[in-house]
């Protein structure tokens, strides 16, 4: 995005910085905060909040910057009027400041994050969100009361959701169909548990849940609904690819899918495990004009009918910062669901569990998340694993089966429950939001 330096650096010769508030200060979070402020000119993280302080008072003094806590609007917003930082435990002091041009939430939690994106849009706060869970769950209903009230509720750059809808629109642009969109992993392990990822999650400075999300393939299904739900692509099967192994090139993939079977659910989100390069993102694409076939084979991307491309890096944090000036200096959302859910990320058993089971979460030792396509979803009643955490199961359930809303109880009182019943209700049976 060079278009987006230039408009940075008007921005600082003009004095006139976008201001940002981050929710959030754990790992991704600390390194956005170095991101903005020591190599994004133009823009101002003036304020942080997470309900450990001292979490976001390590995030500034990394960065080498100093802040002052806050506990009232007033004083959030006399902060950022004079140019000093500011961190705080409660959330809705960002949601609610003046002078904050843009909000990111790095959280990952579905209730928490629903209720502070609610409000945020209620206050005319535009979002970044690196919240795919929460997107994948709601997203599509977020959308419609965001465009209602004004603002725009975006995913961000970096992380692959938004590395491969930057390269869905490049291919797009050029004239080719993307049929297949894709996302290369290093490691699938449904059965995997915070146990079992605790070294690595110490070695990285991550919390277990967020390392098992990955590894157990929760996180790659929450990445893959959201590009689903913004390109308008479905999954060829529960699971996409299932963990499938690549040892060769991403290129050599091409000949794994059937096109016509692409053409006909208008294309298909995947994963793939362990293929060069990686990790990486990719994108398979027809083109039906013989003139151009002849220049893609020229220039080296083979014979069709599927062409690669792909992208062999996703650089996280390093991106956010882009996504926030995209959104401000051209109202550029980086991804979007263009409608209702495509697909969902539904409740699977790790393990065999008893009736009475309190289910621990994503990332956890109860259950893991696995795509499935929408509609299914809805006909099935399946459980969406971004409402697992806390139901209480009525029954025993083996592993690996796939859990219903009529296995559970639900916790009272969840927002995020209640945007899943809109969400149902606005697209799967025509009833608008008020």
């Amino acid at each position: 995005m060079l278009i987006v330096d230039t408009a940075l650096k008007k921005r600082e010769a003009e004095g006139n910085p976008i201001r940002v508030g981050m929710i959030g200060a754990g790992f991704m979070a600390r390194g956005i905060a170095n991101q903005i402020i020591n190599s994004t000119p133009g823009m101002e993280l003036v304020a942080i909040s997470n309900r450990t302080l001292a979490s976001a008072q390590r995030a500034y003094e990394e960065a080498g910057a100093t802040c002052q806590s806050v506990h009232r609007l007033g004083q959030i917003n006399d902060n950022i009027r004079n140019g000093r930082y500011s961190v705080t435990d409660d959330a809705t002091l960002l949601t609610d400041a003046d002078g904050i041009d843009c909000l990111i939430e790095v959280t990952g939690a579905i209730e928490f994050g629903a209720q502070i994106t609610m409000r945020a849009i209620n206050n005319k706060k535009h979002m970044v969100s690196m919240n795919a869970e929460l997107d994948g769950t709601v997203g599509p209903i977020i959308k419609k009361y965001a465009d209602k009230a004004g603002v725009i509720f975006t995913g961000s750059d970096g992380d692959q959701p938004g590395v491969e809808m930057n390269l869905y629109r490049f291919v797009k642009g050029l004239g080719l169909t993307p049929l297949v969109m894709g996302n290369i992993k290093g490691l699938q392990d449904p059965y995997r548990n915070p146990t079992t990822q605790k070294g690595f999650a110490e070695k990285w400075g991550q919390k277990p849940e967020m390392v098992t999300s990955f590894a157990d393939g929760t996180k790659i299904s929450f990445e893959q609904a959201i590009v689903a739900n913004a390109t308008g692509m479905k999954v060829l099967q529960r699971g996409m690819s299932n963990g499938k192994e690549w040892k060769r090139h991403i290129d050599e993939l091409t000949s794994e899918y059937n096109v016509d079977e692409l053409r006909a659910i208008g294309g298909a989100v995947d994963y793939v495990v362990g293929a060069v390069p990686g990790p990486g993102v990719y994108c398979f694409a027809t083109h039906d004009d013989p003139k151009q076939q002849h220049y893609l084979k020229l220039y080296k991307l083979g014979d069709g009918p599927l062409y690669s491309f792909y992208t062999p890096y996703h650089l996280c944090h390093f991106e956010v910062p882009t996504s926030v000036a995209r959104l401000i200096c051209f109202q550029d959302a980086v991804m979007q669901p263009i409608d209702g859910p495509m697909v969902d990320v539904v409740t699977a058993a790790k393990i065999d569990l008893q009736a009475g089971t309190v289910l621990d979460g994503m990332g956890g030792y109860h259950t893991y998340g696995t795509a499935e396509n929408a509609d299914v979803t809805m006909e099935k009643n399946l459980l969406p694993m971004g409402l697992s955490e806390g139901c209480r199961l009525k029954r025993d359930i083996s592993k690996d089966e796939v859990l219903t809303y009529a296995d559970i109880e639900l916790p009272a009182g969840r927002l995020c429950d209640k945007l899943r019943q809109e969400q149902n209700a606005r697209f799967f049976n025509g009833v608008k939001i008020d």
